[in-house]
């Protein structure tokens, strides 16, 4: 089970999993729900890093963060131009 990210609280940072039931503890309802919707948000992030291996210029990357970022956001813009048509 991965995590969605970490809490915005700056000074204490807790990182946000999904629950795990065991053989001798069943999960709650509202166990279950919340961790329907962390897998949902980590569904879509996932499908975003697979659609951008597909570019190949990501594997020789190495610049500065605040450049790949802007590489990035371009690249996802056109990636979904191109699955959109």
């Amino acid at each position: 089970m991965g995590f969605l990210g970490l809490d915005n609280d700056s000074e204490d940072q807790v990182v946000i999993t999904g629950y795990g039931a065991t053989r001798k503890r069943k999960l709650t309802t509202g166990q279950k729900t919340a961790s329907k919707v962390i897998s949902a948000a980590r569904a879509l992030v996932e499908h975003g890093f697979a659609h951008l291996k597909n570019w190949r210029i990501l594997t020789k990357l190495r610049t500065d963060p605040a450049r790949a970022t802007n590489l990035l956001r371009a690249l996802l813009v056109l990636t979904n131009l191109e699955l959109d048509r």
